[in-house]
């Protein structure tokens, strides 16, 4: 099978004044297609950098990163920006949606961005009824729960199919219980989907779905 993505020697630098501070040094790993990855460290160990390096939001000082199958360090910005939207879905701590989009925009959101994107009503529903929303489609982010919300968020990363998706501390905002339920989805779209989930967590009980 092959991976999902892949880095070689990744490596970031940041200078501060005369210092420099290395936030990752020569990362190398190969994360198959379907696979469930935490990365996980305490706050200043370079997750974070990670996590914008994978998501193409950032370059490297040293090393490489292949996609599947692109030498991420020799695209251009409106490369990297269709990478982003077509083969990356995110997941974030604080959902990021939009609160004027009722759930079924919220999830179709990253196909405006992506022209080629097959996405459609019809698609957006099944994605909505997928992570247990078919009875919220019409209702505006404030008027659901956090964890509905979050899964509002599982469901706008998978809408464009992507080929893996980063979630940052996905369950950070969350309850326990509630955090669990956001978990058993995530496993959800693994073992179903065969989609392929990095996630960052400081949590023990969040990476042990992993």
């Amino acid at each position: 099978m092959n991976p999902a993505f892949s880095t070689t020697n990744l490596t970031k630098v940041y200078q501060m004044g005369e210092e420099q501070v290395v936030a990752l040094n020569k990362i190398s790993i190969e994360v198959p297609q379907g696979d469930y990855l935490a990365i996980m460290g305490p706050s200043g160990s370079g997750k974070s950098t990670l996590l914008n390096l994978l998501g193409c939001l950032d370059q490297p000082t040293e090393g490489n990163y292949e996609l599947i199958g692109y030498a991420v360090g020799n695209l251009d910005d409106d490369e990297l920006s269709k990478l982003r939207v077509q083969q990356i879905g995110f997941i974030f701590q604080s959902y990021n949606l939009i609160p004027y989009l009722d759930v079924l925009e919220n999830i179709a959101l990253p196909a405006s961005y992506d022209k080629t994107s097959n996405l459609d009503a019809i698609k957006a529903q099944q994605i909505a009824e997928l992570v247990g929303l078919g009875d919220r489609l019409n209702h505006k982010p404030l008027q659901l729960s956090g964890g509905q919300q979050q899964r509002v968020g599982i469901a706008r990363s998978l809408a464009n199919d992507p080929a893996f998706i980063l979630a940052d501390e996905p369950t950070g905002n969350l309850d326990s219980q509630t955090g669990t339920e956001i978990l058993t989805f995530m496993r959800h779209a693994v073992t179903e989907l065969s989609q392929t989930i990095v996630m960052v967590t400081h949590d023990p009980v969040a990476a042990s779905f992993a």
